[in-house]
């Protein structure tokens, strides 16, 4: 027998980081995603458009933007990813001056 320990409100499900993304998502390319195995699915039949997208809802700050989001999607492990891209991981960490996690 399974019991579940916790189960978020319809309003913590609505708020949620995940959630965000999927609308950023069907915003940006005219979807109707609504449940996450779809977002899932998309994810991997759009390789570069999932990634990139990852880095503009995270807000990455870089110096220089990526020429190519990946080299080749299809060799895993040894892809190259977000080539041309310079970022400096302590600004995005640290850019945060609250209690943000």
């Amino acid at each position: 027998m399974t019991q579940e320990l916790w189960v978020p409100t319809g309003l913590q499900v609505d708020q949620s980081q995940m959630n965000l993304f999927r609308k950023f998502i069907n915003d940006r390319h005219g979807l109707d995603i609504e449940e996450y195995s779809e977002l899932h699915g998309w994810s991997i039949n759009n390789i570069a458009d999932f990634w990139i997208a990852v880095w503009d809802f995270g807000e990455l700050i870089s110096s220089r933007s990526a020429s190519e989001v990946v080299d080749d999607s299809n060799k895993m492990p040894g892809a190259k990813w977000f080539t041309g891209a310079r970022l400096n991981f302590a600004e995005n960490l640290l850019r945060y001056q609250d209690d943000q996690p």
